[in-house]
C-alpha cells in the first residue's frame, strides 16, 4: 500500500500496533517481521494471513497445543553449516537437533484431520518435507549433552581407551608420591592442584628443593610452591599428547559431520523459516485476542462497512482503566464515498477516523481487527492522512500553506482505490475564503471516486454534502443537557458544533454571548441552532427507541417465561394423571396380593379343618365378596333412584329396605326383633335392625 505521508502510520498509530505484536514474538525471525510489518494489497495473501491468524486465535481460544517450540536463532549456525571447510561445534549441532525435532513434531502435528480442519496453518509446511535423517546423523557422532561419542570413529576410540589407561597410571603414580612427601611432612594444606592442565604437587617453599621435579610456580604469599613430581613428568607428557590427538581427532569428527549435513543447509534454514513464521502467526493470534479481534468479510474492491468497530489501542486503554468504549458504525460504498463528519471539538472526530484507518491497515497486514464478524472491508491501494498542525519551518511553510501542499498531492494522486482522511479541512485560513477551497477541494476527491473521512466546523461543507452525489453528512453525538460527548457516530446529518450552548454552560457572561450572537450571520445561527435542536430530538427519539426495543425484549422474554411456565404446569399435570393411574394398578396387585396369600392359607388349613362348610364359606367370602360389592352398589342406585328413606317406625304393610343388600319389600309379619319381608315372591325373616322404612318418590312432571 502507498502512504502519504511517511508518517501516516505514526499519525494513525500503527507503529504501536507493531510494538504489541512484537511483543507477543519470540523468535528473532517474527520480531523482525512485526517490526517492518507490510500492508499488502493482493486479496490471496491477505486472505491467507487472515485466515492464519484466525485459525490460530481458535487454537488459543480452545487451549489447544501447537507445537512451535523452537525459539533460538541459529541462523549464523546455519549459514556455517553451507561453508565448505567449516566445523560446527556439538553445542550448536544440538541446537540444529532441537530444530529438527521440533519440525518433526510440526509435520506430526498436521494429520489427515487437522490439514482439513486448519488449511491456512497448514500452508507454512506444504512446500517442505521432513528429513529423519538430519537427527540419524547427529545422534551417530553426539550424545545427549552435545559431546562426541567414542563409537564416532575407531581413531577416537582408540586414543580415549589410551588416554584413559594413561590417567590411570598417572593417578596411582602421583598418589604414590604424594603420599610420600605427606609422610615426610613437605606437602601444604591444599596437597595437589593443576597448573597448565598438569597435575602438580603442593609444598611448602622450604622443602621445595627436597622435592625432585619441575617448579610450576608459587603463591602469592610464596609460602605454597607447586612442583610436578620428576616420577609423573614423562606420564603428564603422554596425557597431554593424547589430549592432543583427542582435541584433533574431535574437530576431524565435527568437521566431517558438518560435511555430511551441509546438503541440508538449506532445508534447514526453511525449518528455521518455518518455525519463524509459526511463532509469527501465534503472535497474530495472541495480538488479536487482546484486541477482541475479528475476521471480517474482505472484499476486492473499495468498500467500508463497519459494524462495532473499535480503536484497538483505546480499547485496551479503557478496559485497564474499566471504562466502556463506544463502537462506530458505518458505510462507505460507491453511493456514500465521502463522509464529513461535524460537531463539537474533542467529541471524538478525529478518533472516529484514527479507528477506520487503522483497522484497514491492519487488515491489509494481515491482523484481526476488532470489529463484529458480519463487517465487510475493502482492499485500498493508497492511504493519504493529513491531520494536525503541519506548519514547515524548514521550507518556511505557513499551517494553511502546509495543508494546500498536501490537499494538491491528495488531487493528483487520488483515484477509486484511494483511502484518506482530512481533519478540520480548510483551516488555517479565513473561514469564508478556506471553507471555498475546502469545497473544492471535496468536489474534486468527490470526482476521482475516492473514499475518504473529513472532519469540519464549516457550514457551506455540511451544506454542500445534502445536494453532492457521493458526499454524506455525519455528526458526533453530543448530551448538551450535561455538556459530554457520546462519541457515537450518527450519519446522515450535519453535527451543531454548540458554540453557545457551551458557552452559557461554563458560565461565560450573557452579554457578551448575546453580542455574539448579534455578529453572526442570522441565517448562520439558526441553522446552528437547528441543527442542535435536530440533534437533540433525534437523541430523544434514539433512546425512545431503544427503550421501545428493550419493552419489547422483555416482553418476549416475558412470554417465553409464561410459555415455561404452561409447559411446566402440563407437564406436572400428566405426572399426577400418572401416579393415579400407578396408585389404582398398585392397590389392585396389593389386592391380588393379598388374595393369594389368604387362599394359600386356606388350602394349607384345609385337611386340618374339621368344619369343611366354614372353609369353602371363607373361600365363598374371599372370591364372591367384591362382586357382591359391586352388586349391592348397583342395587343401591336402583333404590336411590326410586325410594327415598324415612323416619317412621317400621310396621306391617311398610315399604322397608335392607341395609345390606339395598333390596325392597313389604312388611308381612313382624315377630319379636325380626320382621317377615317378602321380596319379589321370596319371604325373608330379617331383623329389624337391618331395615329402614322407606317410600317411593314423587316424580314431578
Amino acid at each position: 500500500m502507498k502512504l502519504y505521508p511517511e508518517s501516516a502510520p505514526v499519525q494513525l498509530e500503527f507503529d504501536k500496533i507493531k510494538h504489541l505484536l512484537a511483543e507477543h514474538c519470540k523468535t528473532a525471525y517474527a520480531k523482525n517481521k512485526a517490526e517492518h510489518l507490510r500492508i499488502h494489497t493482493k486479496k490471496d495473501f491477505i486472505e491467507l494471513e487472515l485466515q492464519q491468524s484466525n485459525e490460530y486465535k481458535l487454537l488459543l481460544q480452545h487451549a489447544q497445543y501447537f507445537p512451535n517450540d523452537f525459539t533460538l536463532n541459529i541462523e549464523k549456525d546455519l549459514k556455517l553449516l553451507g561453508i565448505p571447510g567449516a566445523a560446527l561445534g556439538g553445542e550448536q549441532f544440538m541446537q540444529v537437533r532441537k530444530l529438527c525435532e521440533s519440525t518433526e513434531h510440526v509435520f506430526r502435528w498436521f494429520d489427515n484431520e487437522r490439514r482439513t480442519a486448519y488449511p491456512a496453518l497448514a500452508k507454512v509446511i506444504e512446500d517442505t518435507y521432513y528429513e529423519k535423517v538430519i537427527i540419524e546423523l547427529i545422534d551417530i557422532v553426539l550424545d545427549e549433552y552435545g559431546n562426541v561419542k567414542d563409537s564416532a570413529s575407531p581413531e577416537l576410540q582408540r586414543i580415549r581407551m589410551s588416554l584413559y589407561r594413561k590417567r590411570n597410571e598417572l593417578r596411582r603414580m602421583f598418589e604414590k608420591v604424594l603420599s610420600r612427601l605427606t609422610k615426610a611432612g613437605y606437602t601444604a594444606d591444599i596437597d595437589e592442584s593443576f597448573s597448565n592442565g598438569r597435575r602438580v604437587v603442593a609444598v611448602f617453599s622450604e622443602h621445595k628443593r627436597q622435592v625432585k621435579g619441575i617448579l610450576h610456580g608459587e603463591s602469592d604469599s610464596r609460602k605454597t610452591a607447586y612442583i610436578e613430581p620428576e616420577e609423573t613428568i614423562e606420564l603428564n607428557n603422554e596425557v597431554f599428547s593424547l589430549e592432543n590427538e583427542e582435541s584433533k581427532e574431535v574437530q576431524r569428527v565435527l568437521r566431517e559431520l558438518t560435511a555430511k549435513l551441509s546438503v541440508y543447509s538449506s532445508l534447514l534454514m526453511v525449518y528455521l523459516k518455518v518455525a519463524g513464521e509459526f511463532d509469527f502467526i501465534r503472535a497474530k493470534g495472541r495480538l488479536a485476542i487482546d484486541v477482541s479481534g475479528n475476521y471480517p468479510n474482505l472484499l476486492d474492491k473499495a468498500i467500508v462497512d463497519l459494524k462495532d468497530a473499535y480503536h484497538p489501542l483505546l480499547l485496551l486503554y479503557n478496559r485497564q482503566a474499566s471504562k466502556p468504549t463506544v463502537p462506530v458504525n458505518i458505510t462507505l460504498d460507491d453511493d456514500k464515498r465521502i463522509l464529513i463528519i461535524s460537531g463539537p471539538n474533542a467529541g471524538g472526530k478525529t478518533v472516529t477516523m484514527k479507528t477506520i484507518g487503522l483497522n484497514q491497515m491492519m487488515l491489509q497486514s494481515g491482523l484481526l481487527v476488532p470489529v463484529n464478524p458480519v463487517s465487510q472491508m475493502g482492499i485500498f491501494r493508497q492511504l493519504f492522512i493529513h491531520i494536525g498542525d503541519t506548519q514547515s519551518i524548514e521550507f518556511e511553510l505557513s499551517t494553511y500553506s502546509s495543508h494546500l501542499l498536501h490537499m494538491k498531492h491528495f488531487i493528483e494522486n487520488a483515484n477509486g482505490k484511494t483511502m484518506f482522511f482530512i481533519d478540520e479541512l480548510g483551516s488555517g485560513s479565513d473561514p469564508n475564503l478556506g471553507g471555498a477551497f475546502a469545497e473544492v477541494i471535496l468536489e474534486e476527491l468527490a470526482r476521482r471516486h475516492s473514499f475518504g473521512i473529513v472532519t469540519t466546523h464549516y457550514l457551506n461543507l455540511k451544506i454542500m454534502a445534502n445536494h453532492t452525489k457521493g458526499i454524506v453528512n455525519g455528526a458526533m453525538a453530543f448530551d448538551e443537557k450535561n455538556l459530554q460527548p457520546l462519541y457515537r457516530l450518527m450519519v446522515g446529518k450535519p453535527g451543531s458544533s454548540y458554540t453557545f450552548s457551551i458557552a452559557e454552560r461554563i458560565g461565560l457572561p450573557q452579554h457578551l454571548i448575546n453580542r455574539a450572537k448579534k455578529l453572526v450571520d442570522e441565517d448562520h445561527f439558526r441553522l446552528d441552532k437547528l441543527l442542535n435542536n435536530t440533534e437533540q430530538d433525534l437523541q430523544k427519539l434514539n433512546k425512545e427507541q431503544k427503550e421501545l426495543q428493550r419493552l419489547l425484549q422483555e416482553n418476549e422474554r416475558l412470554k417465553k417465561e409464561m410459555e415455561v411456565v404452561l409447559d411446566k404446569e402440563r407437564h406436572r399435570q400428566q405426572i399426577e394423571l400418572v401416579k393415579h393411574q400407578n396408585k389404582i394398578t398398585e392397590e389392585r396387585i396389593n389386592y391380588l396380593k393379598d388374595m393369594d396369600r389368604r387362599l394359600k392359607q386356606i388350602v394349607a388349613g384345609w385337611r386340618k379343618a374339621e368344619d369343611k362348610e366354614e372353609v369353602i364359606r371363607q373361600i365363598q367370602d374371599l372370591l364372591f365378596r367384591k362382586k357382591e360389592q359391586v352388586v349391592n352398589n348397583k342395587l343401591a342406585q336402583k333404590a336411590e333412584k326410586k325410594y327415598q328413606e324415612t323416619a317412621a317406625e317400621i310396621t306391617v304393610g311398610m315399604k322397608v329396605k335392607m341395609k345390606r343388600n339395598h333390596q325392597v319389600g313389604e312388611v308381612k309379619e313382624i315377630r319379636g326383633k325380626r320382621a317377615v319381608v317378602q321380596i319379589g315372591l321370596l319371604p325373608m325373616s330379617v331383623e329389624l335392625k337391618d331395615l329402614v322404612a322407606v317410600e317411593e318418590k314423587i316424580v314431578v312432571t
